[in-house]
């Protein structure tokens, strides 16, 4: 049986099927907590606890899914070339809401932190909590963070967005699908725009785009501020 586990396959395997018992879920029940991410962590984590299965035998295939996050994240392009003309028409506003948000980002992240008393090193891993996952991996690494907590950061980041973007797109009356796209793609990167794009396709389109701009510029803050 440790074989089985020790196998790549076993990672992958039960990465796919946890997800796709989510997707069903969130068919089935409709519910914004219902983010199918969210259930396939779960049930990720419980069989890994009740099997005793070692992580470092799930990150054998985990590790695999992850070499996609890349290609995956590039593959948005496709909307955003859909949606070419609103990007050109309303470059600015996109750029300048991505930064302000971007700004908004870092600066609550890190004064959360020095607010109930984290370390530095802590500090470091967690501002880089709402950009995409490659993104976070080199800039935590840079700046001298934990890449383990920042990917952990980035996931509960991305879940929450898209678990709470619709409510809060709402709450807020914001109708204009650019705005939301924007808004939504800055602050929960990859995961907040997988739910945009299913919101609407220029939600989809802006969210993607202002997903590698919050990426590029807070590399640009990270290093202005000399964190």
């Amino acid at each position: 049986m440790n074989e089985v586990f020790a196998s790549p396959f076993f990672g992958i395997t039960l990465s796919i099927f946890a997800y796709e018992i989510g997707v069903l879920i969130a068919r089935k029940t409709k519910l914004a907590i219902a983010n199918p991410l969210l259930i396939a962590i779960i049930i990720c984590i419980a069989v890994i606890e009740l099997a005793h299965i070692p992580l470092e035998s799930y990150n054998a295939g985990g590790d695999l899914i992850a070499v996609f996050l890349g290609p995956a994240t590039a593959v948005i392009a496709i909307s955003i070339y859909n949606q070419l003309s609103r990007l050109k028409k309303y470059f600015i506003p996109i750029l300048m809401g991505t930064l302000v948000g971007s700004i908004a980002s870092v600066g609550s992240a890190y004064f959360l932190c020095k607010l109930f008393g984290l370390d530095d090193i802590l500090t470091k891993s967690m501002v880089v909590k709402s950009v995409s996952t490659p993104f976070a991996l080199a800039i935590s690494k840079n700046i001298g963070g934990i890449p383990a907590v920042s990917v952990a950061a980035v996931v509960i980041t991305g879940i929450l967005g898209a678990v709470c973007a619709p409510m809060l797109i709402k709450i807020f009356r914001v109708k204009n699908p650019i705005a939301a796209g924007v808004a939504i793609g800055t602050c929960s990167h990859a995961v907040g725009t997988s739910k945009a794009i299913m919101i609407g396709e220029v939600e989809g389109a802006m969210s993607g785009i202002a997903l590698g701009l919050a990426g590029l510029l807070t590399v640009a803050i990270t290093l202005v501020l000399k964190f």
